[in-house]
């Protein structure tokens, strides 16, 4: 599908749900969506980082245009410093985690960590995706979870809370956290769908912290696809390909419009 046939089928706009401000998506002409895809940006980044990357996604799956809304939430957090409109869901000292590879017990010790700050924004974007599903009359269930680096987080966090999986989870770029808390919730989570990439040559988040939470859900019985990269900290385009497959696969037999 051409860029100029994308953007006729699609109308974006911006929404605020709950207290964050969003980026939203939606099929053009009024057209009720039946699914909707959620993707966080991560630490550091303005809040329409990931724009073009559901653009990308709706080109990739042109049978479902019309059927997929896509939500962009802005983390919480301003920050100053970046030339530009860089937010937070939480503070990070990325110098920590840098200082942790390779010091098996440094990086036991960030696993086990409940960051300051991730439970707020965790409920934050609880409440941003229960507004959105009233608005969008797409059920929680029917959301596919995701985003990059600290987004990947509080997506993961957000994903193992609900009171009902979503329809699946994608973590780039993601590291385990609050290790002992996401392995209880992630026990009642069953074989939900996880898409998982992570770059072996990451400089900000340690490749052992991405392997850490893939054994982790997948020891809890969650189905995890792992594609590791040999590159920096990023999303590669095997990574795009496998979530716009995902999106395929988990929205393909989704049930009716409620």
């Amino acid at each position: 599908m051409g860029p100029m046939t994308l953007r006729s089928k699609l109308e974006l706009g911006r929404r605020k749900f709950g207290d964050l401000d969003c980026t939203l998506i939606v099929p053009a002409g009024g057209k009720k969506p039946r699914f909707c895809v959620v993707l966080c940006h991560g630490f550091g980044a303005p809040g329409t980082d990931l724009v073009p990357l559901g653009q990308e996604l709706a080109a990739m799956n042109p049978d479902q245009v019309g059927e997929i809304a896509y939500l962009f939430p802005e983390a919480p957090l301003e920050l100053g410093g970046y030339g530009f409109a860089g937010r937070a869901w939480w503070m990070v000292d990325v110098e920590r985690f840098q200082r942790a590879m390779g010091n098996a017990r440094a990086m036991a010790e960030l696993r086990a960590e409940v960051p300051p700050g991730m439970l707020e924004s965790s409920q934050a974007l609880r409440v941003c995706l229960e507004e959105a599903e009233r608005h969008l009359a797409v059920p929680l269930s029917r959301m596919l979870l995701g985003g990059f680096s600290q987004g990947s987080m509080v997506a993961t966090d957000v994903a193992l809370r609900l009171p009902s999986p979503p329809a699946a989870l994608c973590v780039f770029s993601g590291h385990l956290l609050a290790e002992a808390e996401w392995r209880r919730l992630a026990k009642s989570r069953g074989s939900l769908s996880v898409l998982q990439t992570h770059g072996k040559f990451d400089p900000l988040l340690p490749f052992e912290g991405a392997v850490a939470l893939r054994d982790l859900l997948v020891e809890s019985g969650l189905s995890v696809e792992f594609v590791p990269f040999d590159g920096p900290h990023t999303i590669p385009i095997e990574g795009i390909d496998r979530c716009a497959a995902l999106m395929g696969e988990v929205f393909a037999d989704g049930p009716g419009e409620a």
